[in-house]
C-alpha cells in the first residue's frame, strides 16, 4: 500500500492457506515503479504451455493501455498464456501511444525470457493514472522476479499488487469434475475507485481444471454478473479493471467442450464462491469502511432491474453515511429506489433493516420500534431489505459505509 493505513475493522483474522494449483508459480520483486522500497511491486506468475485463459475488462471508455493489450493479446494467442505481469503504483491508463508502447516492450521483454510469443504475457497496471509509465524499471526488474518463482506463495502475491488495500484478499475453492477434484485459487485488489462494470480492480483466478478458452469465458462472465458486478464503494469504475481466470490443464478429468456440459455444474458452483468471496472481501477493504451492508432488493422486473436499484442505494451517500452514524433514517434508501429508474411501485413498497420491517406498502408499520434497527445499524455488518413490488426478479448488492477515512485517502492519494 502506499502508505500506513490502518488495517480495515472488517478484515479476516488472517489470510486464507490457499490451496495449490499445479503448474503456477509467483515471483515477486522490488521495480521502484512509484513506492519506495521494502515492499514488492512487481509480480509475475508463470504457467506451463497450454495454460488457457479467460479474461473479463472494465467497459470504461478510458480504458487503460494494459486493458487493450490484455484483450487483443487474449485474441491473438486464442485464448493462451504463459505468464502474467502485475505491477502496482503507476497505471498505464492516461498515457496513450506510449502506453501502448509500453505495454508492448514489457510483454516482448517477459516473452524473451520465456522463449514465447508476446501474445502470450498478460499485463496488468493499477495506481496512479495519467503519470508515465516507467517501462524500463520494470524491464530491468524482471529477471530478479523471475528467480524468485516459486509455487504457493500466495499470500506474498496478492500483496505485491496491493496500492490503498489494507490487507491482501486470497480464497480457494475444490470442485469436483468427473470424480476428479479440481483446486481454484486466487486473489483480489482493490479498495477505492469501485463499482466494476464487469468485474473489479484487478482479479486473478487459477485452476489445474482442463478447460477450453470458450468455456473459461462463459463461466467466469456468468460467475461476475453477480458477484464482482454486484459491488460498490464509491461508484466509480476504474480504468483498468480486469478479471482473469487461468486453467493449466493438469487435472486428469475427462474432456470438456461445452460450457452447458453438466459435468461443469460443480466448477460453476465453486467458482461463484470463489468470486464472491474475493468480491466482498474488496468492499470490507473500501477506502474508511467501517461497515458491510448487504442490499437484498426483491419484487423487480428483471435482475438487472433489481442490481440497479441495489446499486443506487449502495452508492447514495445519504444512505452510506447515515449508516456509518448509525442513523435508522429509512427515507433515503426510499429516495435512492425512487432515483433508480427502473419501474417500482411505490404503494407496494417495503423496506426492512437487519429483519425488522420498517416500511410496508410504502407507509411506516404501525407501532414501529426504532431500537431494534438502531442496534442493528451500531454493528459490523448491516442488511438492508428491499421490495419493490411489481415482479419476481431479486438481486443481492454489497457496499460500505461512507466515513471520513475515504476523503482523507483520496485527499492525500497521490503524495
Amino acid at each position: 500500500m502506499a502508505k500506513d493505513l490502518a488495517v480495515s475493522p472488517l478484515a479476516p483474522a488472517r489470510f486464507p492457506d490457499l490451496l495449490p494449483v499445479t503448474g503456477v508459480r509467483f515471483g515477486m520483486t522490488y521495480a521502484g515503479i512509484r513506492y519506495k522500497p521494502g515492499r514488492n511491486d512487481l509480480l509475475v506468475a508463470l504457467f506451463p504451455e497450454g495454460t488457457t485463459l479467460a479474461g473479463v475488462y472494465t467497459k470504461s471508455l478510458t480504458a487503460s493501455p494494459a486493458v487493450h493489450w490484455c484483450r487483443n493479446a487474449l485474441q491473438a494467442a486464442k485464448g493462451h498464456a504463459r505468464a502474467l505481469i502485475v505491477t502496482a503504483g503507476n497505471s498505464t491508463a492516461g498515457t496513450g501511444a506510449d502506453g501502448d508502447r509500453a505495454c508492448r516492450a514489457i510483454a516482448e521483454g517477459l516473452a524473451g525470457h520465456l522463449g514465447c510469443a508476446p501474445e502470450e504475457v498478460q499485463f496488468s497496471a493499477t495506481g496512479v493514472i495519467g503519470e508515465p509509465f516507467p517501462a524500463s524499471k520494470l524491464i530491468q526488474a524482471l529477471p530478479a522476479a523471475l528467480e524468485s518463482a516459486e509455487a504457493n506463495v500466495w499470500e506474498a502475491a496478492a500483496r505485491a499488487i496491493m496500492t490503498t488495500d489494507t490487507y491482501p484478499k486470497g480464497t480457494s475453492q475444490t470442485a469436483v469434475i468427473d470424480g476428479v477434484a479440481v483446486n481454484i485459487s486466487g486473489f483480489v485488489k482493490g479498495s477505492g475507485m469501485i463499482q466494476p462494470n464487469m468485474a473489479t480492480m484487478l482479479g486473478y483466478l487459477f485452476t489445474d481444471a482442463r478447460l477450453p478458452a470458450d468455456v473459461l469465458d462463459a463461466l467466469l462472465h456468468e460467475a461476475v454478473e453477480k458477484t464482482f458486478n454486484c459491488i460498490t464503494v464509491d461508484g466509480d469504475t476504474s480504468t483498468s479493471d480486469t478479471v482473469q481466470l487461468f486453467a493449466t490443464g493438469a487435472a486428469a478429468h475427462g474432456p470438456v467442450t461445452s460450457a452447458d456440459d453438466p459435468r461443469l455444474a460443480d466448477f460453476r458452483a465453486r467458482l461463484f464462491d470463489a468470486c464472491l468471496e474475493l468480491a466482498t472481501l474488496v468492499v470490507k477493504d473500501g477506502e474508511g469502511a467501517q461497515k458491510f451492508i448487504t442490499i437484498n432488493v426483491s419484487g423487480a422486473q428483471t435482475f438487472e432491474d433489481a442490481r440497479t436499484l441495489g446499486l443506487s442505494i449502495g452508492n447514495s451517500p445519504l444512505v452510506k453515511t447515515a449508516i456509518a452514524g448509525a442513523d435508522a433514517n429509512w427515507g433515503r434508501v426510499v429516495m435512492a429506489v425512487g432515483k433508480a429508474g427502473p419501474l417500482i411501485d411505490p404503494n407496494r413498497l417495503s423496506v426492512a433493516f437487519g429483519g425488522t420491517t420498517i416500511c410496508r406498502d410504502g407507509l411506516r408499520v404501525e407501532g414501529y420500534d426504532e431500537g431494534p434497527v438502531a442496534e442493528h445499524l451500531k454493528g459490523r455488518d448491516v442488511v438492508i431489505d428491499v421490495d419493490v413490488g411489481v415482479g419476481d426478479a431479486s438481486a443481492t448488492v454489497y457496499t460500505c459505509d461512507l466515513t471520513h477515512g475515504y476523503i482523507s485517502i483520496n485527499g492525500d492519494y497521490r503524495s
